[in-house]
């Protein structure tokens, strides 16, 4: 095989890969959206949420380890902190 002809193997799989990725984010990002927006709706019509690891969440909050707490709900939500934040806050109040 020649040198051009690898070179062009290489290029194709890294872009091919780069496209993926970005896609990948974007559906992260999408689904991020949709969980607030639902998380929102839920706590608008009083529904609770029975996920034990964000009831393990509003146990941290509720022991004062606000940064533990974070950490739990960006891992279990993959949220941006923002959105942590203000989550974590609302379960303080």
């Amino acid at each position: 095989m020649s040198t051009l002809a690898v070179l062009l193997v290489v290029l194709v799989g890294l872009t091919t890969m780069a496209t993926v990725e970005s896609r990948a984010r974007r559906l992260e990002r999408r689904m991020s959206r949709l969980e607030h927006r639902l998380g929102l709706l839920m706590a608008h019509h009083g529904v609770p949420d029975d996920d034990p690891e964000l009831a393990e969440v509003a146990a941290l909050v509720r022991a004062g380890q606000e940064i533990p707490a974070v950490k739990k709900y960006r891992e279990v939500t993959g949220a941006g902190l923002l959105e942590t934040k203000q989550a974590v806050d609302r379960l303080r109040d």
